[in-house]
């Protein structure tokens, strides 16, 4: 079996996926800039948990590679540390540990000690919930009876007064999503309120403020009143059903009756929910029924496609 060729992407690529991704586009939003499957993408922002990485900067206190190259040019023709040091207006010390640590004054390179240094750097902190296993645990314990990271910070503060048994929620929302810490384990993921893989705030999601609604709609209220009574034949609702694994079903259901029809949809929007429900009604039509009456009890895409135009009156609860 042929293997597939790994898609790499740049630094660069990786920020708009990470810009992208806090602005609320959903992963296939995402891949579709890139013309790729959105396996891709699930993979950089599953790495991390959905939290995007702290982007690494040099101190300004640093030594920059001009520095370096200036220190390597300066040795190569015998200079002293202190005229080097004073050309650079560095301290002495800080030029003779620079060399002393990159091979000597004999053995120096400018490129070799700036990549050395930057590697040097990535040396992170632990976690605190890592250096307090005793607060590990009762962040665990707190966790297994559902509290959310938010209660067991703010009971945590209340309950001790040593800021070394506190904890901030985003630092325990960190440790379940990022594995890589090693403070929680991953089965406590199953606690929280919302079961996501990853990590999304509702901040990001929350792009307007008629985010979640459906516009123009028409009030359940205007519905005809011979529908209420559920006297008449051939009144139907519909209603868009997300199950697990990016799966979905839209639902006519014939309000007299109660039968219920099953409709398959190639995605939860309201074009494709939209397009498999309206063809399922013209089949109704041309069975001499009325026109179906099809609602929403939620704002999902099969009732904002059938209300915008497709032929059949659509009325939300």
């Amino acid at each position: 079996m042929k293997q597939r060729p790994r898609i790499y992407y740049t630094e660069s690529q990786k920020a708009l996926i990470w810009d992208r991704w806090k602005a609320g586009d959903a992963v296939q939003q995402i891949a579709q800039l890139f013309d790729r499957n959105h396996s891709s993408i699930q993979g950089i922002l599953a790495e991390t948990g959905g939290i995007r990485p702290i982007e690494r900067r040099r101190s300004r206190l640093a030594l920059i590679l001009v520095e370096r190259e200036e220190i390597s040019r300066a040795l190569a023709v015998g200079q002293s540390i202190r005229h080097i040091a004073m050309r650079l207006e560095r301290a002495p010390s800080t030029i003779s540990r620079e060399i002393n640590r990159n091979g000597g004054c004999r053995s120096y390179r400018a490129n070799q000690a700036d990549q050395a240094a930057w590697d040097r750097a990535r040396r992170p902190k632990l976690c605190k919930l890592v250096q307090s296993p005793k607060l590990a645990q009762l962040v665990a314990e707190k966790l297994q009876i559902q509290w959310s990271p938010e209660q067991i910070a703010g009971w945590l503060k209340r309950t001790y007064p040593d800021v070394a048994y506190q904890v901030s929620h985003e630092t325990i929302y960190r440790s379940l999503f990022i594995q890589a810490r090693g403070a929680l384990k991953k089965e406590l993921l199953e606690y929280l309120r919302r079961s996501r893989a990853m990590r999304r705030s509702r901040h990001h999601t929350q792009k307007t403020g008629n985010h979640g609604r459906i516009s123009d709609t028409t009030s359940i209220s205007e519905r005809p009143a011979i529908v209420e009574d559920r006297a008449v034949p051939g009144h139907w609702e519909g209603d868009l059903l997300c199950g697990s694994k990016n799966s979905q079903i839209a639902t006519l259901v014939e309000r007299h009756s109660r039968y219920v029809m099953l409709v398959k949809v190639d995605g939860k929007g309201h074009r494709d929910s939209g397009e498999c429900t309206n063809r399922k009604c013209s089949a109704i039509a041309s069975g001499a029924l009325p026109i179906p009456d099809l609602g929403s009890r939620q704002g999902d895409g099969c009732s904002q496609a059938i209300h915008s135009g497709d032929g059949y009156p659509g009325l939300l609860l």
